[in-house]
């Protein structure tokens, strides 16, 4: 993200370990899948402060770059 000066970790629950925390694991016992991850977008502060929030209903969709890029602006977090 060197084109729009922002500088920020991007993080992954791979295990699924804090999907759960923040209502973003669907547990589904008719699904094949079962236990999958909705698409969620979070934004913290350096000091851990949440300041925004986007969890999609369906994993499948996506928000736009420009929109993450926004979020991430106007949260401060930057």
């Amino acid at each position: 993200m060197k084109q729009n000066d922002i500088k920020q970790l991007m993080l992954s629950d791979f295990r699924r370990q804090m999907l759960p925390a923040w209502d973003a694991l669907v547990t589904d016992e008719k699904s094949p899948i079962y236990r999958y991850a909705k698409r969620a977008y979070f934004i913290l502060d350096r000091n851990g402060m949440v300041k925004y929030v986007k969890v999609m209903n369906n994993p499948l969709d996506l928000l736009k770059p420009d929109e993450v890029i926004k979020a991430v602006k106007e949260s401060g977090a930057s």
